[in-house]
């Protein structure tokens, strides 16, 4: 018997899995609100129980990241959005204003895509299989290739939880076999109802492009503006608790700080207090090679990779308790030739100083525009006024104020809705500039009554109506008067 070949065979088992999920989600279509909440209760459960398990899966089959940080990151996506959307309703008629009469329904896209990376994998499995159910829909989920075990491992936990419960296990699936072609077709296929994109800049134009809805997102170049008003002391360990939280990887983490003249100088020390190494002109040269990929792009061997790690690689030694490779930068250093200027996904950061809070501003917004545009940004500052000007002018979705960047964007020191799909609005290419959760994976359907009789028209229309016909009488006899005259 001949045998497919590895793409076709990835097609094929993408087919065979949008029908199952079909099939799965029409029988969730019935279930009530309370009995969705029960499914994803356990998950989250589920989530947290095995949350160590999987972390350290996940390190292992990747080599990026922390353990303890993966935990975090597997606990936000289980426990803490459950306890954010336990009390949202997202099944069946969700809203009802009794004033003007109108009634919302939930209406579920059907099938999710889930593109899940290489540096979060199980937690925004977790994440993304959550939110989708709570929505009523079913999920497949596509895995990096480099992350298949620890991915696949959190979606079999997971369907054994639905199954405990009598759901269809085929609420949640994975690919067994991912491949750029099954991908594809996964994204393309009509069967699909929306797709949710989390990963590098190219599949998530794929995404956009595949002819589906989709919620993509684009990469981080985050700056942190420490102003002249901040508590350094907190400032400094916030942006290195943030940039060194699973060495890096979350996209919302700080990749640049920017200061002041006026107090870069203390912002230095302080940082050099906290454990960053300062590479003098030639370390930094033999850094930026280690960055640079050999197709010009970020090096993968770096991400998620320590940093006393990452200085052996460019053949330096420096103290071992180092937490972050720091490359001082000047003022014109941003774009393709500075890869400090560059999203790191690592922990290394660009150091920028600037006469003022107007250049900081400046500057922020050429990081941005050169990577990042629509993400995120951080600032510490006492003077709100600032926040507002920045607020008013930075082109990104989450404007994060004194706490870490990367805690902040998903949620875990923020109001903000914990999350492992951050929006970039339409600066950054994407659909939504929100950090995303079930209520985007739904339509509505509304039911609106009518409050108000249709009006007849009213007596000075009506006159009005009868004068212009009278005008246009005298006009028209006018005209066939003056016709007969010139007969004559």
């Amino acid at each position: 018997m001949e045998l497919l070949d590895k793409d076709l065979s990835s097609i094929q088992e993408v087919r065979n899995l949008i029908r199952r999920a079909s099939a799965a989600q029409k029988v969730l279509a019935d279930y009530s609100q309370a009995q969705v909440d029960a499914l994803v209760e356990a998950m989250a459960r589920t989530g947290e129980a095995n949350a160590t398990r999987l972390a350290e899966m996940a390190v292992e089959e990747t080599g990026f990241g922390k353990v303890q940080d993966k935990i975090t990151k597997n606990l936000i996506a289980s426990k803490h959005l459950a306890e954010s959307i336990r009390s949202m309703r997202t099944i069946g008629f969700i809203s009802e204003d009794p004033v003007k009469k109108i009634q919302e329904v939930a209406v579920p896209y059907g099938v999710v895509a889930g593109l899940v990376p290489s540096t979060n994998p199980t937690s925004t499995a977790i994440y993304k299989s959550i939110i989708s159910i709570k929505a009523g829909n079913a999920v497949i989920i596509s895995p990096h290739p480099s992350a298949l075990k620890c991915i696949s491992e959190t979606v079999r936990v997971l369907r054994e939880t639905l199954q405990s419960l009598g759901a269809p296990a085929d609420l949640i699936n994975v690919m067994s076999q991912p491949t750029l072609e099954g991908t594809s077709e996964l994204m393309k296929n009509s069967g699909t109802g929306i797709i949710l994109a989390t990963g590098g800049s190219a599949m998530v134009k794929a995404a956009y492009s595949s002819g589906n809805p989709a919620l993509g997102v684009g990469p981080g170049n985050v700056p942190a503006f420490i102003e002249r008003t901040a508590d350094i002391k907190k400032a400094v360990s916030y942006v290195l608790m943030s940039k060194t939280f699973d060495n890096g990887t979350v996209c919302a983490s700080e990749q640049h700080v920017v200061t002041e003249h006026v107090i870069a100088d203390q912002v230095k020390a302080e940082m050099i207090a906290q454990g960053c190494y300062f590479l003098n002109e030639v370390e930094t040269a033999k850094i930026e090679r280690v960055i640079m990929g050999p197709k010009g792009g970020l090096n993968a061997k770096i991400v998620g990779k320590p940093a006393v790690e990452i200085a052996r690689m460019g053949g330096l030694e420096i103290p071992a308790d180092t937490r972050v490779l720091v490359a001082e930068q000047g003022r014109e250093c941003v774009g393709k030739r500075y890869p400090f200027s560059w999203e790191k996904l690592s922990p290394l950061l660009g150091f920028y100083r600037t006469t003022d809070a107007h250049e900081a501003c400046e500057l922020c917004l050429e990081l941005l525009n050169y990577e990042g545009a629509g993400h995120s940004l951080a600032i510490h500052t006492q003077n709100d006024d600032l926040v507002r000007d920045f607020a008013l002018k930075k082109p990104v979705s989450r404007l994060v104020v004194n706490t870490p960047s990367t805690h902040g964007a998903v949620g875990a020191t923020t109001g903000l809705p914990p999350a492992f799909t951050l929006g970039c609005g339409s600066v950054g290419g994407s659909a939504t500039s929100d950090n995303v959760t079930p209520l985007h994976l739904f339509n509505k359907r509304y039911v609106a009554y009518g409050i108000r009789e249709p009006q007849a028209p009213s007596l000075a229309q009506a006159a009005a109506n009868q004068s212009s016909a009278t005008e246009l009488d005298i006009e028209a006899i006018t005209r066939m008067v003056i016709e007969r005259l010139k007969a004559l």
